[in-house]
């Protein structure tokens, strides 16, 4: 069984297609079957204009098709759309969403801040941490970056901040932002249980690479810092030719690492975890869950018809 997740960010479209797999104990493991990724970049225009540009439409119209065609040369039965900060914050969020269903046969979903956490904590069923720590979760996407806190392997609060890479090149993150993150995150912290830092989202797997940390160790600090004020030195095109950057990637990829440093700077982590999942991930998940819910209402359905049914008892 193939499922599909089509993830609509601020700054890209992504696709995956994978099998979900149950081990004993119900533990899941996500097989990755195939992952498009698309830089639509709808932010550029809903944090300058407050709406989503007919050109951009265009472009994300083309896009969902794609990924239709795409979903069904490889036999995906379930899947689901959901988009985040960017389309959430259109003033034309309704006609756009009524462009690609009547377009691409696709319904878009737009999702809170809060519901984004609680798809990509899911992941974490997967992962193994440990019990007696505290992690911080921090999720960096184009319009906003959600924070975790994760103790005893449970999701025991979270919170959604308009602080993304794309909002942030568009000059559009809200005065005292920052300061309710600051808030926020020295709220979690405690004496006897230090926070140790997650990364997740495009940027955090690159920057990974780009410090040359293995991918089961996590990033220390100095090195993150490192690669970010080298980063920041060069130009747009230079960070492209010099470490193969895609365009799209080039210019969001510095925000991102000073996102990354303020928080961890600010939650006392000196070093970070890059698990390499996403909203995606958590999404199969979800869709597999429903998915098997559903089969099981099936099969309890029929397995009642088939019930005899007992003769009444006589008087």
């Amino acid at each position: 069984m193939k499922f599909g997740a089509i993830d609509i960010g601020s700054n890209a479209v992504r696709l995956l297609i994978a099998r979900v797999e149950e081990q004993d104990g119900g533990r899941k493991s996500i097989d990755k079957l195939s992952f498009y990724r698309v830089p639509v970049r709808l932010g550029a225009d809903v944090f300058s204009d407050g709406a989503i540009s007919e050109g951009k439409v265009k472009h994300l119209v083309k896009t969902m098709k794609a990924f239709w065609y795409l979903m069904d040369v490889h036999g995906v039965e379930w899947f689901h759309a959901y988009a985040t900060s960017a389309m959430r914050e259109a003033s034309n969020v309704d006609a756009v969403v009524k462009k690609v269903q009547k377009a691409a046969n696709i319904a878009i979903e737009p999702i809170s801040g809060d519901r984004e956490a609680a798809l990509i904590f899911a992941n974490f069923s997967m992962a193994v941490m440990d019990d007696k720590k505290d992690y911080l979760y921090i999720d960096v996407g184009g319009g906003s970056t959600e924070l975790t806190l994760i103790r005893g392997g449970e999701r025991i609060k979270s919170k959604s901040f308009q602080l993304g890479t794309v909002r942030q090149l568009a000059g559009r993150i809200p005065d005292g932002e920052w300061a309710a993150v600051e808030a926020y995150v020295e709220d979690l912290k405690s004496e006897d249980r230090p926070l140790y830092a997650i990364g997740t989202g495009g940027n955090a797997n690159r920057l990974q690479r780009l410090a040359l940390t293995p991918r089961d160790e996590a990033i220390p600090q100095h090195k993150l810092q490192s690669v970010s004020d080298k980063l920041s030195a060069l130009s747009v095109e230079e960070r492209r030719r010099q470490y193969h950057l895609k365009p799209d990637r080039a210019d969001v990829i510095v925000p991102a690492a000073e996102i990354y440093l303020r928080i961890m700077g600010l939650s006392g982590a000196s070093h970070m975890m890059v698990p390499k999942v996403g909203l995606v991930d958590g999404m199969v998940l979800h869709t597999y869950e429903e998915w098997k819910a559903e089969r099981q209402a099936a099969t309890d359905k029929k397995a009642k018809k088939k019930k005899p049914k007992k003769n009444k008892e006589g008087p």
